[in-house]
């Protein structure tokens, strides 16, 4: 199970900052104030939460407090799981690669039966698919793997669907009015965690709840013990409920903020946020500066309009500016990044994931004419990505062998002795232009070879 200990710096003294969800282990003084911070009440404390929903299909987010543990009164209506977490059946809807090598999404059912199962792996493949024609998820589906964890539930349905009455016992106790709000869609997360850790390894996990109902949250910035930072929740049969999933993972995969305005009062007082779509400099700053997203100013953007500095974000109106007008950061109306969020996405990708694998191994020390193999995952050529490999004996390409997958050292005509040979994958897609993001874009392998 990997560790990213990039992640680790969205850790704070005083505050788990969470794909939409904002878990408050302190009172919320005590959190760091280099991010753009949620509204919170002064009556948070230990036990409570701020937590960000949508409250409409095509519309911002907004933010309620909530009690950190699920409630007394669903939590005496569970009885014993059918089947337990211990020994939950796990599918491998997508596999591209070695768990260690790629973004691992872990998709756990709740509210289907036993005799429903087939009808969560349908629900699943379409909320899947449906993220994944955003860009740019679609140009990088093949850095992800996806497991379904069959969640038995003894009742089928949410409770909170459709009315705040209905109480359903499942696996993961899925339930709408989370603190009296009726689309906010919370989970047991301890409940959660126990079926992730069935998965190979988890990254990052969807809850799909069997309802029609529109509905979902998101938590990211987790330490769990499955090893996944960030959960999304979302209603099965809504068509919209998938933006939910795709803007949490902005969160948790590109460390995005959000856009909107709502609820953090008029003017921001911070320093400058640490997240890349969110700044206090007007787009002249970033120019004379040469910071944020200042490469990207003045492109036409997939969003809509241009990218500039567009003041308000971060939950403030005024003295913080987003790169553009709207973006699926901003509001679910929206189903695009804007281009700094993209640059944002694809580096959080390639923190996660690697874009070549040895196939020979690399241990110990090879013949000349042992052939030396590598695998690229498989990204569209007609999307944002653009991977070849190169090969570089001691340190210099060998320019005939760009964009070959094996090799013997013998045909890139090393000399007797003893060399170090290296196969080096690059993403050289025009969708980054920050030196760091495409240095992420990068990944090498290296044997040593002897003639």
């Amino acid at each position: 199970m990997r560790v990213h200990r990039h992640l680790l710096p969205a850790i704070t003294a005083g505050t788990l900052v969470l794909a939409g969800l904002y878990a408050a282990s302190v009172p919320s003084h005590a959190a760091d104030t280099s991010a753009a911070q949620p509204p919170s009440s002064e009556a948070a404390g230990e036990n409570t939460r701020t937590v960000e929903y949508f409250p409409s299909t095509h519309g911002e987010g907004r933010h309620r407090q909530v009690p950190a543990t699920v409630p007394q009164w669903i939590r005496q209506s569970r009885s014993a799981p059918t089947v337990s977490p211990g020994k939950t059946r796990v599918t491998a809807l997508q596999r591209t690669g070695a768990p260690d090598d790629r973004l691992d999404v872990v998709v756990i059912g709740d509210g289907y039966t036993a005799g429903q199962q087939s009808d969560f792996e349908a629900d699943a493949r379409t909320k899947l698919n449906a993220i994944f024609q955003i860009e740019p998820y679609r140009s990088y589906r093949g850095l992800f793997n996806f497991w379904l964890v069959d969640a038995i539930s003894n009742q089928s349905g949410v409770t909170g669907d459709p009315t705040r009455d209905v109480v359903k016992d499942t696996a993961v106790s899925s339930y709408f009015y989370c603190d009296d709000t009726e689309r906010l869609l919370c989970v047991d997360e301890q409940k959660v965690d126990s079926y992730a850790q069935r998965a190979p390894d988890s990254d990052i996990v969807f809850v799909i709840a069997n309802s029609t109902k529109y509905g979902g949250a998101g938590y990211s910035g987790l330490s769990s013990t499955a090893g996944h930072t960030g959960i999304a929740t979302m209603s099965s049969d809504n068509p919209s409920s998938y933006l939910i999933g795709a803007h949490e993972l902005g969160h948790s995969i590109g460390l995005l903020g959000d856009e909107y305005e709502d609820g953090g009062g008029d003017r921001y007082p911070g320093p400058e946020p640490t997240e890349p779509n969110l700044t206090t400099q007007t787009a002249a700053d970033m120019q004379d500066h040469r910071t944020k997203w200042y490469r990207w100013i003045g492109e036409s953007d997939p969003s809509g309009g241009t990218v500039g500095a567009y003041e308000g974000g971060g939950y403030h109106h005024h003295g913080i500016y987003r790169p553009t007008e709207n973006s699926i950061m901003r509001s679910l109306s929206n189903d695009r990044f804007n281009l700094p969020g993209q640059e944002a996405m694809i580096e959080g990708f390639y923190r996660h994931a690697s874009l070549v694998t040895a196939r020979t191994p690399t241990v110990g020390t090879l013949d000349a004419s042992d052939p030396l193999r590598v695998s690229v995952p498989r990204l569209p050529r007609d999307g944002l990505s653009d991977v070849r490999v190169h090969w570089y004996v001691d340190g210099v390409e060998v320019q005939k062998a760009v964009g070959r997958h094996s090799v013997t050292p013998r045909a890139l005509r090393i000399s007797p002795g003893t060399h170090t040979v290296t196969a080096t994958a690059t993403d050289d897609t025009s969708a980054l232009r920050e030196p760091a993001a495409r240095q992420a874009a990068s990944t090498s392998v290296s044997w040593q070879i002897s003639e």
